[in-house]
């Protein structure tokens, strides 16, 4: 199920005049790329709705990259929903840009109807984020961090003493509560910032490979935890690269290579009779026989 855009072309556009015209809502010069492809508009029942989002990197420069490729896609409220392909394929890119962490080169995303880009506040109170590689306020202890982040949200602070000690708990970090953050693992760093992510409640949880160097005990309580909050009507995006998770966890699926969208639609839709890792591998190719060349690499 498709719902992919026509691919940007490096064809340059000009202005009346021979001059390389803007893209809409820039001052930048716009150089080697078709204006946006004509669509509808984003779909305001929709939990999150993509149109035409683009990015593209080095713009007018001998290096320029197109990461993203006029990438739509709407996800229903509730949906427990999968982004995956593999690394580089433009996951990260395409989140930054609904989360407002990266502006579009071109393209609209909504979050329950409101434009990210255009009322940025509005959309930033309705989701919670984990974004990949994100700094951190180090010297803050675990419990701090939640504790700020519900602060900076509005929210009362017995109401975010009482939900951070929950979050603590729900993540295995009670002990942990009281130490630095700079003085975390990788895994528990993820998990804090889960964390901080949830502690206001929102309606649109957006996470970038959460699962990542998190234990298998935690992980499975925090899929629990996920899927409790999916059941209840709330809505989780998850990029990731790991098929097999993503099968067991979601409910939806996107597959995305070289920052083009190839399918969408509920899990069983996009894999039919296969598995979801070997429908992935027959969308984005790329198989090779990893043995050839390295006859060498033998036991001895």
């Amino acid at each position: 199920m498709s719902q992919e855009s026509p691919p940007v072309q490096p064809t340059e556009q000009e202005s009346p005049s021979g001059a390389a015209a803007p893209y809409p809502g820039s001052g930048e010069v716009r150089t080697g790329f078709l204006p946006p492809a004509p669509g509808p508009e984003p779909d305001p029942n929709s939990a999150v709705s993509l149109r035409g989002l683009t990015k593209v990197f080095g713009i007018g420069t001998a290096q320029s990259k197109i990461a993203v490729n006029r990438l739509s896609l709407d996800v229903p409220h509730g949906a427990f929903y999968g982004l995956v392909g593999r690394n580089g394929a433009g996951k990260t890119t395409a989140l930054s840009m609904l989360t407002g962490l990266l502006r579009p080169t071109e393209g609209r995303a909504t979050v329950s109807g409101i434009d990210v880009w255009g009322d940025p506040r509005a959309a930033k109170m309705a989701m919670g984020v984990l974004p990949d590689g994100m700094n951190l306020f180090e010297r803050l202890s675990g419990r701090q961090l939640v504790t700020y982040a519900g602060l900076l949200r509005g929210m009362d602070r017995d109401t975010v003493r009482e939900r951070t000690e929950d979050l603590l708990r729900a993540m295995d970090l009670t002990d942990d509560g009281g130490t630095a953050v700079q003085d975390y693992s990788a895994g528990m760093r993820k998990k804090i910032m889960l964390a901080a992510a949830m502690v206001h409640a929102p309606g649109l949880l957006v996470l970038d490979e959460p699962f990542e160097a998190v234990d298998p005990v935690s992980a499975a309580n925090i899929r629990e935890l996920l899927q409790d909050y999916a059941a209840s009507g709330g809505t989780v995006i998850v990029s990731s690269h790991v098929m097999d998770l993503v099968q067991r966890m979601c409910d939806h699926v996107a597959v995305v290579d070289n920052g083009r969208l190839l399918a969408a639609g509920t899990v069983e839709q996009v894999r039919g009779d296969s598995s979801l890792e070997e429908t992935f591998v027959d969308l984005v190719g790329g198989r090779t026989h990893v043995g050839e060349g390295l006859t060498w690499l033998r036991p001895r």
